[in-house]
C-alpha cells in the first residue's frame, strides 16, 4: 500500500490532484482545503497518502497531515459516508469544526458539506460522538493563546477589557470563525453559568452551546 508521496505538484483540478514522482504520474484524490494549500506546479510537495483498493480500481487519497487523514478514516467508519462525502466534509470544515460540531451536538455544521443531509449529518454526531470524546480543546485554544501580547499560530489577538480564560475562549471562537461580537456574548453567558473562575477547558465548550442554541 502507498502510504506517502514526495515528488513535483503536476497539475492540480478541483478535487484531485497529480503528482509526478521519479517521471510517474500519481492521480491523487483530495479535498478542497488540501487542494488549497497546495504549492505551485512543478514545485515539490509531500502527501499523505490513505490507499482504497478496490474491484476494478486503485485510488489514492491525499492530505497534508495525519489529522485530516485520521477524520477522513474516522468519517467513513459512519454508515452513509464514502470518501467522496468524507472529502466533501473535509473541504466546507477544518478537522477543529468537525471535532466542534460532534462535541456541541451541532448537526447543522456539517450540514454545509456537499451531499450531506440532516439526516447524515445527525447520523455522523452520534455515531462519532463516543469515538471522539478522547479529543482535546488544545487544537482550539492554541490559536488563541499569545506570547507578549501577540497571539501565535495565527491566532486572532486577545481580546481588549476581557482578561485570563475569557478572552482566550473568544479568541478561540474567533478562530473558528464566529463574529467577535457573538463571540463575546456566548462566552459572557458561559461566564455566568460556570462561575467566576471557570478554566479555558471549561468554557470554550460551554460557549459552543450558547451559539448552538
Amino acid at each position: 500500500m502507498i502510504a506517502r508521496l514526495r515528488g513535483l505538484l503536476d497539475s492540480a483540478g478541483t478535487d484531485h490532484a497529480v503528482i509526478d514522482v521519479n517521471g510517474v504520474g500519481y492521480l491523487v484524490f483530495a479535498a478542497g482545503r488540501t487542494l488549497d494549500r497546495l504549492p505551485k506546479p512543478g514545485e515539490a510537495v509531500t502527501l499523505l497518502i490513505d490507499t482504497h483498493v478496490g474491484e476494478d480500481h486503485i485510488r489514492l487519497y491525499g492530505f497534508l497531515d495525519a489529522t485530516e487523514r485520521d477524520w477522513f478514516r474516522l468519517l467513513m467508519t459512519v454508515q452513509g459516508v464514502g470518501a467522496r462525502v468524507a472529502l466533501a466534509i473535509l473541504s466546507a470544515l477544518t478537522p477543529d469544526q468537525i471535532a466542534q460540531a460532534i462535541a456541541v451536538n451541532d448537526p447543522k455544521m456539517l450540514v454545509r458539506a456537499d451531499g450531506v443531509g440532516p439526516k447524515l449529518a445527525a447520523r455522523i454526531v452520534n455515531e462519532l460522538k463516543d469515538k471522539t470524546a478522547h479529543l482535546s480543546l488544545a487544537a482550539l485554544t492554541a490559536g488563541a493563546k499569545a506570547e507578549g501580547g501577540k497571539p501565535v499560530n495565527g491566532g486572532a489577538a486577545p481580546v481588549a477589557g476581557v482578561d485570563g480564560a475569557a478572552g482566550d475562549a473568544v479568541s478561540a471562537l474567533v478562530n473558528l470563525g464566529y463574529g467577535r461580537t457573538e463571540a463575546f456574548a456566548a462566552v459572557m453567558k458561559a461566564s455566568r453559568t460556570l462561575g467566576e473562575g471557570a478554566e479555558l477547558q471549561a468554557l470554550i465548550p460551554a460557549a459552543l452551546k450558547e451559539l448552538a442554541a
